[in-house]
């Protein structure tokens, strides 16, 4: 797995227990039917995809059974066709059995994110644009989902509300003006990146001259926007424009075009679809 890809391992370990949990409760009564004996199994995903999410399903397993070896033929961001093993397992029958549900929901969450996420990269592939996600995630899964929005090629907006500012219309209307929020938040928070969003054309002016890390220019129509970029472009102390709102794969290609350094999609992490996949006991089929 590289180093882009490092998955973080304290959210791996919390997300499996609380999901194990979930499923399991005081113990799986169906599994317990099996015998306690060794077995395999193999990961089958049935449609094109991009694998995402092994190290959620390796812990899975590792955490009912510690010694079940797990061979993986893909590696994480591999783009695979419908019909792929993507792994094999050796291990007892009951934890293999038991971590089958919570492994394959990580699973088929996780491709799901990055196989959207690489369809918006794709669409602006040859532009400078770069593809960000938002903070519309599933609850619980904030660093699994943006961990799979970057192994499909995009880039992570914010983790949460900690780790940036972002003022917006009602940031600047507490404040009074646009100046006097950016002001306001450079005196709070100096080392943190500050974003702002802007309305109008004026509010941009504004914004480069007060300056910022980057400019969201949100709902903007095409031809207010190209001029935004056009303004942007010859402030002499540009700054990143970022676009959000209205934004959907059809257009996508357009405002890149138009020149804008990033674009934030919500519907990166909230508008998914599972990806169809399935663990089986006992070895793969012939050919596979």
């Amino acid at each position: 797995m590289s180093v882009e890809f490092a998955a973080p391992l304290d959210a791996v370990a919390a997300d499996v227990a609380r999901a194990l949990a979930e499923d399991l409760g005081a113990g799986d009564v169906t599994a317990a039917l099996l015998p306690d004996i060794a077995d395999s199994a193999y990961l089958l995903c049935k449609e094109d995809a991009i694998v995402c999410g092994r190290p959620w399903f390796d812990a899975c397993h590792r955490a009912l059974d510690a010694d079940v070896r797990i061979d993986w033929r893909v590696e994480e961001g591999d783009r695979i066709a419908a019909g792929t093993v993507l792994a094999t397992l050796q291990g007892r029958a009951r934890a293999l059995v038991g971590a089958e549900r919570s492994s394959l929901n990580f699973m088929q969450t996780l491709s799901a994110t990055a196989t959207n996420t690489a369809a918006h990269v794709d669409a602006v592939r040859g532009s400078k644009a770069k593809i960000l996600d938002t903070r519309k995630t599933l609850p619980g899964l904030r660093q699994a989902q943006k961990y799979a929005v970057r192994v499909g090629g995009g880039v992570n907006h914010r983790m949460g509300l900690f780790d940036a500012v972002m003022l917006k219309e009602n940031h600047v209307r507490a404040a009074g003006s646009l100046t006097a929020a950016i002001d306001a938040a450079r005196a709070a928070q100096p080392d943190l990146p500050l974003i702002v969003e802007v309305e109008t054309l004026d509010q941009l002016r504004e914004a480069l001259e007060v300056g910022c890390t980057r400019i969201l220019i949100d709902d903007f129509d095409a031809t207010t926007r190209r001029e935004a970029v056009a303004i942007t472009a010859a402030h002499p102390r540009p700054v990143p424009l970022e676009v959000s709102g209205g934004v959907d794969l059809e257009g996508l290609r357009a405002i890149a075009a138009d020149g804008v350094d990033c674009i934030s999609i919500g519907g990166l992490t909230k508008h998914v679809r599972a990806i169809d996949l399935s663990l089986k006991l006992g070895p793969p089929p012939e050919g596979n």
